[in-house]
């Protein structure tokens, strides 16, 4: 094993495979990057290559359209949606809109938070929630939360993939002050099984803003598509420090038709409901320990058992990938060190290939 960092995010196989010594084109198959892979929808191929002549012409400036399609579907006004670059420049939009102030991350978490704060100078402290649950405890976060003028938390949570239920995301809200914010990064949230819906929240509590990805439940991440649900005057506040034309034509157009996709919608949501719960008791099963996720992800870590055996994560990812499968290690999750792995939910049949490499890889 080099020197060569390790990579930020999943799906970046090129510097795992350099830090483990094998070629570029050391076939695997990617469990690191958590994507729906029934997507992109059949028809989305077709649609691009139909609109290409389109892109000499620049974007709708107020992405009149695409906002509009996104308020019908969340229920809220079209005031109350801004259009993103992808899921990662809500989170940057909401850590300049508070630039040299004090954030709360809850942690650990997606790494993106820590980096868009340190961007934008918050001075940043964290909560952390305590392995191997991870669970919030609300009267500790409301009393750390009290103290900042912003709060990032990610519900699902990535990497754990572990929620908070909506009431306990009240009880937060109405104790934070009322110029303090809560931002919560819901980019899993249509991979998400029993979550309850936060727009609601959104009338009676104009401090909370919902952070959203459509990269993940249409599995389209080279296009880059987000937004952000707020009230009025915090939608109007982040879309002062947005660039114009931040996010492309195509994709902007491409919105409207992807919302109104029910049937594939609805394929989604009967893999999950039945790949989700079969990958966790199998995994379980085979000596690992998870935590319970609500999402298309699991988190786990050799049970006592392996441990004993003298496998660890970090030999159990080597396995894995020498056997040609990209898990995501967590060295770049604070608080994780790497001690844990976190491993997408696929088909059934790449689900049944990745049980048997593992099998394979600690037996």
């Amino acid at each position: 094993m080099t020197s060569t960092p390790w990579p930020n995010h999943g799906g970046d196989a090129a510097a795992l495979l350099k830090r483990f010594g094998l070629p570029a084109d050391h076939p695997f198959e990617d469990v690191s990057a958590n994507l729906n892979p029934l997507g992109p929808p059949p028809w989305v191929a077709d649609w691009l290559a139909e609109r290409i002549g389109e892109l000499s012409r620049y974007p709708e400036p107020s992405y009149h359209a695409a906002r509009q399609a996104i308020a019908e579907h969340e229920g809220v006004a079209p005031e109350q949606v801004l259009l993103t670059n992808g899921g990662a420049e809500a989170i940057f939009l909401a850590a300049a809109h508070h630039a040299h102030q004090c954030g709360l991350i809850v942690t650990p978490t997606f790494g993106e938070y820590a980096r868009a704060c340190a961007a934008h100078r918050l001075t940043v402290t964290e909560y952390v929630l305590e392995a191997p649950r991870f669970e919030v405890q609300p009267a500790a976060l409301n009393v750390r939360a009290a103290k900042a003028d912003v709060v990032f938390l990610c519900r699902p949570n990535n990497p754990t993939g572990t929620l908070i239920p909506a009431a306990e995301i009240e009880r937060l809200l109405s104790c934070m002050p009322t110029t303090a914010t809560l931002v919560v990064d819901e980019a899993f949230i249509d991979l998400a099984i029993d979550a309850e819906p936060l727009t609601p929240l959104l009338a009676r509590y104009p401090q909370l803003m919902l952070l959203r990805s459509m990269t993940k439940f249409y599995t389209l991440p080279g296009l880059r598509l987000g937004y952000v649900l707020a009230s009025a005057e915090h939608i109007a506040a982040l879309a002062r420090h947005q660039p114009p034309w931040s996010v492309n034509h195509l994709a902007a157009e491409l919105v409207a038709p992807l919302l109104a996709d029910v049937v594939f919608a609805q394929r989604t949501r009967q893999w999950l409901a039945s790949e989700q719960p079969r990958m966790g008791q199998a995994l379980a099963a085979m000596g690992l320990e998870v935590v319970p996720s609500h999402s298309c992800f699991f988190l786990v870590r050799p049970g006592a058992e392996l441990c004993q055996r003298g496998i660890s994560s970090v030999l159990l990812l080597e396995r894995l990938l020498y056997t040609g499968m990209l898990a995501r290690h967590t060295y770049s999750f604070s608080g994780l060190n790497g001690s844990w792995l976190r491993l997408a939910v696929r088909d059934g049949s790449a689900n049944d290939r990745l049980l048997k490499v593992l099998h394979d890889c600690v037996c």
